[in-house]
């Protein structure tokens, strides 16, 4: 009796499992499917899923899109920089926050939390004037700046929780050994914290290369837009028939760099964002 019963739920749980996952992913597939379709069958309104005859030339037309590449690599760079640069940061002020003991720290953490959960659109028309006068607006420093303001605290946050898992004495006998503080930090440190570096790192990344809301706001031209903004000019000759094909098309290739992201560091992603929950 108790074996049925086990494998029924085995069964419900397989069942449910399947389920989730092609609720997930359909959607994922569909795009793919849509970016094959040729131009002429998406402006039917083909409601098939797959396509009668597949092609890619939507791949070759948005790879030969100059404004598209541009963008892309204006989102390279820009994720890659404010992620490096909230990494260094988060991992200075978590270690200061886990080890050290200051006045206000409570209120570092409040504060740092406060401004992770602040509306990004209700900064939108106070940078859109600063940058305009400071000179930043149209520029790649003027959305570094801001993606860093968001990701840090999540990233210090992150970061100081794994800092308060490792132990003190592992430092102090780094120490006794004759290293640093310095050496200790960086030897012995950063590297039993690298799964909470690495969730913090990815973190980021993410926010900087899905971000739109600043991305379409604080720019004009192709020269610092980023491809989720530069995806909204996708408009085509008639504005009723958007070129879907080519917007499901520009997504996939968009989505790539994630997934081999995801792919490559899932191990450590995992461990970073399940550190932590279990105590032993």
């Amino acid at each position: 009796m108790a074996g049925n019963q086990s494998g029924k739920t085995a069964v419900g749980t397989w069942i449910g499992f399947a389920l989730i996952m092609l609720w997930c992913l359909f959607p994922v597939a569909w795009i793919i499917s849509l970016s094959f379709k040729s131009e002429g069958e998406t402006a039917a309104g083909s409601a098939q899923f797959l396509p009668k005859e597949p092609t890619f030339d939507n791949y070759k037309a948005i790879i030969d899109n100059p404004d598209f590449m541009r963008a892309l690599i204006n989102s390279f760079g820009i994720a890659l920089i404010a992620t490096l640069l909230s990494v260094i940061f988060a991992t200075l002020a978590a270690y200061a926050i886990a080890r050290l003991e200051f006045k206000g720290k409570r209120l570092v953490l409040s504060l740092a939390l406060a401004i992770a959960m602040f509306p990004v659109v209700a900064l939108v028309g106070p940078l859109f004037d600063m940058w305009t006068t400071f000179g930043l607006f149209n520029t790649w420093p003027g959305l570094i700046i801001p993606y860093m303001s968001f990701t840090l605290p999540l990233a210090i946050w992150t970061l100081s929780a794994f800092f308060r898992e490792i132990p003190w004495e592992m430092e102090q006998a780094a120490q006794v050994d004759g290293a640093t503080s310095w050496q200790a930090f960086r030897k012995v440190i950063v590297p039993l914290a690298a799964p909470g570096v690495f969730t913090a790192a990815i973190l980021t990344f993410f926010f900087a290369w899905n971000e739109f809301v600043l991305a379409i706001s604080l720019t004009s031209t192709t020269a610092s837009r980023t491809v989720p903004a530069q995806m909204s000019f996708f408009v085509g000759p008639d504005p009723f028939n958007p070129p879907y094909a080519q917007l499901a098309t520009a997504s996939v290739i968009v989505t790539l760099p994630v997934i081999v992201i995801v792919l490559l560091f899932q191990r450590k992603i995992v461990a970073g964002l399940t550190s932590g929950a279990v105590k032993g």
